[in-house]
């Protein structure tokens, strides 16, 4: 006989939702915004790949995480 199983459950509490998907989504446009600014900013010699690499993906995360906190803030589970 299989043995009982526990139901899946979130590790985050669901009325921590909405302040994390607004805390993610800000610190992502904040390092989007960074990553524009030294873009404009710095010239084509001065330029370094893994800084725009480590930019972009700390970026390309927080978005990530502060879309998908929103989503189940509204109430769509994925």
């Amino acid at each position: 006989m299989a043995p009982a199983s526990k139901p899946i459950s979130s590790p985050v509490p669901d009325a921590w939702y909405p302040a994390l998907a607004f805390l993610l989504i800000a610190l992502g446009l904040s390092v989007t915004a960074l990553f524009f600014i030294y873009e404009a900013t710095s010239s084509r010699r001065n330029r370094s790949l893994p800084k725009e690499l480590t930019t972009g993906a700390v970026a390309s995360v927080f978005l990530g995480f502060g879309s998908l906190f929103l989503l189940l803030a509204t109430g769509v589970y994925v």
